[in-house]
């Protein structure tokens, strides 16, 4: 159930959060928001994978 819920959750974040990836955003210059939306991916993905 939980491990669904992250699979669903990484095709939302998919759809509607930016990928700084491919913008190549520098890590160093990165904003606050921008720092915690990339943690949010990573968290998702992390826990869909799983």
């Amino acid at each position: 159930m939980k491990k669904q819920i992250f699979k669903i959750l990484a095709k939302v974040n998919k759809i509607v959060l930016p990928s700084y990836s491919k913008q190549q955003l520098d890590l160093i210059k990165a904003s606050k928001i921008q720092m915690a939306i990339i943690g949010w991916r990573w968290f998702v993905t992390k826990n869909a994978l799983d």
